[in-house]
């Protein structure tokens, strides 16, 4: 329910055990249907739970006219089918941009290198361990000499030398297969 100063901005007046007591009642009976027919309208549980969640929001802060309605389910019914086209026009919309947006950008991810990725994978293996890990969470895994260092429970300085060594091998190994 809302608060008694969101009520109050809402309302004439303050809202009445009364009133609380037959929303309360509304709410009760009718809120899994409203959610249901929100989902059937979205097709997404928990946008459907949302939007019933805010079309009870939106009754209590009209609880007068809607209980003064002739159907006052059907009232609320209709703030749910409202809402929800709603939300699906600016779903479209946001896909609609989304497009656009991708039209304009090349969607297409290079093939990897495969021979490359094995070359690389066969030269990092033949690495001893330390200098191994040093080239790996330095390189691929962007971490400083410092989170290296406490990672591993070296020195830094020992990050930095077994990272440097280590990639000149590499480079060395690699440059061997392909020179």
């Amino acid at each position: 329910m809302l608060p008694k100063q969101d009520w109050e901005r809402s309302q004439s007046g303050p809202p009445t055990e009364t009133a609380r007591t037959e929303f309360h009642r509304f709410f009760l009976r009718h809120h899994r249907d409203l959610a249901r027919l929100a989902f059937l309208m979205l097709g997404d549980p928990d946008g459907a739970d949302d939007l019933a969640a805010d079309a009870m929001t939106a009754a209590w802060q009209r609880w007068d006219r809607v209980r003064a309605a002739d159907q006052p389910l059907a009232y609320v019914r209709r703030m749910v089918v409202n809402m929800s086209r709603s939300r699906i026009r600016a779903l479209v919309r946001e896909r609609d941009k989304a497009a656009r947006l991708g039209a304009m950008s090349d969607d297409r991810i290079p093939a990897p290198d495969v021979p490359a990725v094995v070359d690389m994978r066969a030269a990092l293996q033949r690495l001893p361990n330390r200098k191994r890990a040093c080239v790996v969470l330095r390189l691929a895994f962007d971490m400083s000499e410092k989170e290296t260092a406490h990672f591993l429970g070296v020195a830094v300085g020992t990050v930095k030398s077994q990272t440097s060594k280590g990639a000149a091998e590499l480079a060395k190994a690699l440059d061997d297969r392909h020179g």
